[in-house]
């Protein structure tokens, strides 16, 4: 590692025990969950992710600060401010497998759809992102029906009421990843109410991540639309 430590009480670099074979045992990248560690803590992660290069890594919940902090040591990576990612090496690998569209109900959900779209094109999926589809306005999640039934899976992020992936489950024959959102008033209890309006859903076919938890949905949509490794019958 390069670079002095501006915390004299951190702990040394063996203390990270950092997962550097998780590309070689799993088939996919790295990822640091920024916003529980200090920007120095981020900085000496990236600085050994560098100095180890054992496949790409994601920042996620970077906010400015300890998105600089990564930039600090891996000055060519990539800093998706909306999505509060940042990926290096910044550029994805070419797409695979199925198609992943991810669904925003409104623009306020949008950091997390973002969050879920960027991991799965990082995780090598071709992705595309629809926004603003929420249930106050059915005739515009219709409108896209024809780009939602090519998808190999559908992540649909949503707060409010978290109806939305149940209207999608519905009329696609794919997987639904529903993301509930912590966007809405005070009986929404920072997303609780979504998320239990989506394990209650009556379609089947639909999976719940937790709380704004737009990276694993990504990650795992990104796994079900993954190339099949067994020929066709």
């Amino acid at each position: 590692m390069t670079g002095d430590r501006t915390d004299p009480l951190a702990p040394p670099l063996a203390d990270f025990d950092l997962d550097h074979a998780r590309t070689l045992r799993r088939g996919y990248p790295e990822a640091v969950l920024c916003d529980a560690k200090t920007p120095d803590q981020v900085r000496r992660i990236a600085a050994e992710c560098r100095e180890r290069a054992t496949g790409a890594v994601l920042f996620t919940r970077a906010d400015e600060e300890r998105a600089a902090a990564a930039l600090a040591e891996l000055p060519d990576a990539r800093h998706l401010l909306e999505a509060d990612l940042v990926v290096w090496p910044p550029h994805p690998p070419a797409p695979s497998g199925g198609l992943v569209v991810v669904l925003s109900a409104g623009t306020s959900d949008l950091p997390v759809a973002r969050e879920a779209e960027v991991t799965a094109r990082y995780l090598g999926r071709r992705t595309e992102l629809v926004v603003d589809v929420g249930v106050a306005g059915l005739h515009r999640v219709l409108g896209h029906l024809e780009l939602l039934r090519t998808a190999r899976a559908v992540v649909v992020a949503a707060g409010m009421d978290g109806a939305l992936p149940s209207v999608v489950a519905g009329l696609v024959p794919s997987p639904v990843v529903a993301v509930p959102t912590s966007v809405g008033y005070g009986a929404s209890l920072g997303g609780i109410a979504a998320l239990l309006t989506m394990l209650n859903s009556c379609a089947p076919g639909v999976a719940v991540v937790n709380i704004d938890n737009g990276y694993g949905a990504g990650h795992l949509a990104a796994q079900i639309a993954a190339p099949t490794s067994q020929p066709d019958a």
